[in-house]
């Protein structure tokens, strides 16, 4: 339970530094133009790296919802687990409003979390057109599993029904 601890202290200190180091590199300006919403199924994480799938939906004042299909690669630490897991980024655009599958694309970035029954984790992305779109996480990730993980992570977003 101690190397538990220490493991999740670990992830939460590296996401806290990308977080810091990623608002020290916008000198884009960005508006916020929504909220990502995502959930997805089980997942296992190997020594090494996991994939996950979600469905998303893009969730803008005015606008109807966006739907998306989102594969998350994760690279560095990531051990055990999780049943489900459900994520929430605002979303910030350098224009105030996207249309329909404009956050299609890649996006990279630093990402930590640690589960034990219920858990916490959080990551930070960059990307889609032309890496002008990013994705910061409103509040928490969410997830029920017994897992730790901290490291790099790519999300590629996709149309979705």
């Amino acid at each position: 339970m101690r190397r538990f601890i220490l493991l999740a202290g670990a992830a939460i200190a590296t996401l806290a530094a990308a977080v810091s180091g990623a608002n020290a590199q916008q000198p884009l300006q960005r508006v916020q133009v929504g909220v990502l919403e995502c959930r997805g199924g089980a997942s296992i994480g190997f020594i090494v790296g996991s994939v996950t799938n979600l469905g998303c939906v893009l969730r803008a004042d005015g606008l109807p919802e966006d739907r998306y299909i989102a594969t998350i690669r994760k690279v560095g630490i990531d051990l055990g687990i999780t049943q489900e897991s459900a994520l929430a980024w605002g979303v910030y655009a350098p224009v105030s409003r996207l249309g329909p599958g404009a956050l299609s694309g890649n996006y990279a970035g630093a990402q930590g979390s640690a589960t034990l029954g219920v858990g916490v984790g959080g990551n930070v992305l960059v990307g889609g057109s032309d890496n002008t779109i990013a994705l910061q996480p409103l509040s928490v990730q969410g997830q029920v599993g017994v897992n730790i993980a901290a490291g790099l992570e790519s999300l590629e977003l996709r149309p979705g029904r």
